[in-house]
C-alpha cells in the first residue's frame, strides 16, 4: 500500500505573494534607470578621450591613452568611477588624515585652495603650497642681559 499525499491549499488571497515581486521590480527598473543615465555619460566621456587621444593631445603615447580611456569606461561600466562631490571632498580630506595639529589644518587648507598650486599630474605632480608668516619676539633673556648690546 502506498501512502496518500495531500496538499493544502488555501483560497485566503494574500497580496504578500505578488506585492513583493512587484516591489522588487520596480527597485530594479529605477536603479536600471540610473544605470542608464550614467553608462550614457560615461560612453559619452569615452568618446571625447578617445578623440584626444586620436589627436594627438594627450601627454601619454596613443596606445596608453587609449587603453587608459577604454579601462575607465569598463570601470564606469562596474559602477567604480564616482565624479561626484562628495566623493571628491572625502578624498581631500583623506590626503590630511594622517597629518596632526598645524600641519593637518594647513593640509587642509591647501585642498581646499588656499595658497599657490603649481604643475600637473601630466607633468608629474601637483605642488601645493601655503605660506604662513608668524612674528616671533625676540627671546627675553638676550634683550634684558646687562651688556648685551655694549658687546656687539
Amino acid at each position: 500500500m502506498t501512502p496518500t499525499v495531500t496538499a493544502k491549499t488555501s483560497s485566503r488571497w494574500q497580496p504578500a505573494r505578488w506585492l513583493m515581486p512587484l516591489i522588487v521590480a520596480s527597485l530594479g527598473m529605477a536603479a536600471q534607470a540610473a544605470t542608464k543615465a550614467d553608462l550614457a555619460q560615461a560612453q559619452a566621456r569615452y568618446q571625447q578621450e578617445r578623440a584626444i587621444c586620436m589627436a594627438g593631445q594627450s601627454p601619454q603615447d596613443r596606445a596608453t591613452c587609449l587603453k587608459e580611456a577604454g579601462a575607465a569606461l569598463a570601470e564606469a561600466r562596474r559602477g567604480g568611477l564616482d565624479s561626484d562631490a562628495a566623493s571628491f571632498t572625502a578624498n581631500q580630506q583623506q590626503r590630511c588624515d594622517r597629518l596632526s595639529g598645524d600641519e593637518k589644518q594647513d593640509c587642509v587648507a591647501r585642498m581646499r585652495g588656499r595658497g599657490t598650486t603649481q604643475g600637473s599630474v601630466a607633468g608629474g605632480g601637483i605642488l601645493r603650497e601655503l605660506v604662513t608668516r608668524e612674528v616671533m619676539a625676540p627671546p627675553a633673556a638676550a634683550a634684558s642681559a646687562p651688556g648685551a648690546a655694549a658687546s656687539r
